[in-house]
């Protein structure tokens, strides 16, 4: 009996264990080159009275200056989409699996300045000078930050430079920015029949705690978490993009969400910049 006693307390502790939200696999494959193809798509269709980023509001030109799409050329020849920030006139930032997660590698980031459509118009810079951070953990999205390298590129009333934070502060509680060209819904409800532009939402940072009662060990301390309750947050190609407060100040780079989608009500994971500040200053 003792064998089947030790089966059963086994079987029961692992019910009982925390059953945590799991993250995306390949970024590339099951979102970025799908989204890509979509938001090509809503475009060329002229489907474009504003309406990415769930549960936000169409952005206008010059609103955020420091916000730069990614157009990605993959190594396969396939096209995949980020976002970004510039941080000086030669240097911007982004997440790290933009420019490789698991079996996907890009070869070409196309920075989009200036626009509010991600296929057209505005300014566009192409680079292969990519620098992520030595730490970064693919499976984990642990330390997902990496630098773009550019040439020159003049600052005006539409590009700009964001700035990074000092000091050490949680954010905890604030109301932050989100800005991305990615989807606004699930499922059908974001297909290319949805209006496609330029996007930004307003969330609330929450603790670490908070967020790891979902994620679990993917939390760590340079993780930044933003709640999700009322079915807002960043989502499928918003990858890369700004988490700001007013300065405007760059506190997160979007990271990860739940693969179960965006309306959920769950938390999105962003690189915490302040954890990143010397290693970003080394590099400007």
């Amino acid at each position: 009996m003792r064998p089947i006693l030790v089966v059963l307390l086994l079987a029961v502790a692992a019910s009982a264990a925390p059953q945590y939200e799991p993250i995306f696999y390949d970024y590339h494959q099951d979102i970025g080159i799908p989204e890509a193809a979509r938001i090509k798509a809503a475009e060329e269709a002229m489907d474009f009275d504003g309406s990415r980023i769930v549960g936000g509001s169409a952005s206008n030109v010059g609103q955020w200056p420091f916000f730069a799409g990614l157009v990605i050329t993959m190594t396969t020849g396939g096209t995949s989409v980020c976002g970004s920030s510039l941080l000086s006139n030669t240097r911007a930032v982004t997440a790290a699996h933009c420019w490789r997660h698991r079996n996907s590698q890009a070869r070409q980031f196309t920075l989009v300045l200036a626009s509010n459509r991600l296929f057209s118009g505005g300014t566009r810079i192409n680079t292969n000078r990519v620098e992520m951070h030595a730490s970064y953990n693919q499976n984990t999205l642990a330390n997902d930050i990496a630098v773009i390298i550019i040439n020159h590129v003049a600052f005006n009333n539409n590009i700009n430079r964001i700035n990074l934070p000092s000091g050490s502060a949680s954010y905890a509680g604030n109301q932050a920015v989100a800005v991305g060209f990615g989807r606004t819904a699930d499922g059908a409800a974001g297909n290319i029949n949805n209006n496609q532009a330029l996007r930004h939402v307003t969330l609330t940072v929450i603790t670490n705690d908070e967020c790891r009662r979902t994620f679990g060990n993917t939390i760590i301390a340079s993780t930044l978490c933003t709640s999700g309750a009322g079915g807002r947050s960043t989502c499928g190609g918003d990858s890369g993009g700004p988490l700001r407060i007013n300065g405007p100040i760059l506190i997160g780079v979007t990271s990860f969400g739940s693969s179960a989608g965006c309306q959920r009500g769950f938390p999105a994971g962003f690189a915490r910049v302040t954890s990143f500040v010397a290693w970003l200053r080394a590099r400007l």
